[in-house]
């Protein structure tokens, strides 16, 4: 006999009867993996929430039950049952109480199993070009570049836990005087990555939540300036989505979302039953700095070579950076970086953007422009 523990799903599958099975408060080991049922109650083209999927019982006959709208049958005739959804559906022996039918079916999941898109794997924009003896870049230069990532809303994949929600800004833009926040690196994006992935693998391992957040604190700490990051936040938010249905990314994409620095793209099913679709996810592109995500969002519509690839789409989203041509075509006077100054109030706005324009000017000297 099988027995998960809720909150520690491995697999799509298993994580759908989790879902299931904590939400009706039922021991993993009673549901069957061979068989479910979906239904679109509410007509939105999924069955992604609530009540629209469930585990299938097998009846004293021996037949597969969908519970999804299950309604007792007319014995008048106890010889012949007689179902009120009509004679199409069967009448189906219980354990207790009169027959019942249903209109759903049950889908073997071996024969039809449930097909998950591929997790948006982007390792972002990479230093691999050549470089002068000055140190001049020689290659190719991305300017705010991105990463595409993604974070799944509730539903029976994340044991209803809502992986998006945001839980505060734990990641703040440095204002030093190094040119990595004005650069093409996504080093903080990936620091990130670096301490999710260090927690959900001691997780995975046994470790706890406390233990598995310490074990992420460790590993991202290392890359962030400290008054950038913050650390008691970072813990209590790995800890809590930790104890939820949430896998790596997702923890990677709510810090980031969190923090203000991600764009989402928009919505797509990442797991489908038959066609239906059973559990929704978020495609984001997820940039260094709240800076970097602000003129990208308020750049791209000034340029032409932006009109017709725009976002890209939610299940692959487009976030590379600029040219260092598109960069310079970029007008800052017809962007509103009210956002940003909001974050650094404690700075007058004409200093931060006498030093953000000096800093853009000192970075596009280093490549040579």
């Amino acid at each position: 006999m099988m027995v998960w523990p809720c909150r520690r799903p491995h697999g799509v599958v298993q994580a759908l009867l989790l879902g299931i099975a904590c939400a009706l408060a039922l021991s993993p080991a009673t549901v069957h993996a061979e068989q479910l049922c979906v239904a679109d109650l509410n007509g939105n083209g999924d069955a992604a929430d609530p009540g629209e999927f469930a585990a299938c019982a097998m009846t004293p006959g021996g037949h597969w039950q969908c519970p999804i709208g299950k309604i007792a049958c007319d014995i008048t005739d106890p010889a012949q049952p007689a179902c009120p959804l009509g004679p199409q559906y069967a009448c189906e022996a219980q354990s207790s109480g009169p027959p019942a039918c249903t209109p759903h079916a049950c889908q073997d999941t071996d024969a039809h199993p449930v097909v998950d898109e591929p997790v948006v794997d982007d390792a972002g924009a990479t230093a691999d070009g050549t470089a002068g003896t000055d140190g001049t870049c020689l290659g190719t230069i991305e300017i705010f570049g991105g990463r595409a990532l993604r974070c799944r809303p509730p539903g029976p994949a994340t044991t209803f836990s809502n992986c998006c929600k945001d839980k505060g800004k734990i990641v703040r833009d440095g204002m030093g005087s190094s040119l990595s926040s004005i650069g093409t690196k996504i080093a903080v994006a990936k620091t990130v990555f670096a301490g999710m992935s260090a927690a959900y693998g001691a997780f995975q391992a046994g470790a706890s939540a406390g233990q598995a957040a310490s074990a992420g604190a460790n590993a991202m700490i290392v890359g962030f300036d400290p008054t950038s990051l913050a650390i008691n936040l970072a813990i209590n938010f790995m800890i809590e989505v930790l104890l939820q249905g949430c896998d790596q990314q997702d923890m990677e994409t709510g810090m980031l979302r969190g923090s203000g620095m991600c764009h989402e793209v928009g919505s797509y099913c990442a797991s489908s039953l038959l066609g239906i679709c059973l559990q929704k996810a978020r495609g984001h592109c997820c940039f260094n700095t709240k800076l970097g995500r602000i003129i990208q969002e308020q750049g791209r519509p000034q340029l032409k070579s932006f009109n017709t690839i725009g976002w890209g789409s939610p299940k692959k989203p487009l976030c590379r950076g600029f040219t260092p041509e598109e960069f310079q075509a970029l007008d800052f006077s017809k962007m509103d970086l009210s956002e940003y100054y909001a974050d650094i109030e404690a700075r007058a706005q004409t200093d931060i953007k006498t030093d953000m324009e000096e800093r853009i000017d000192a970075y596009l000297d280093t490549i040579g422009q």
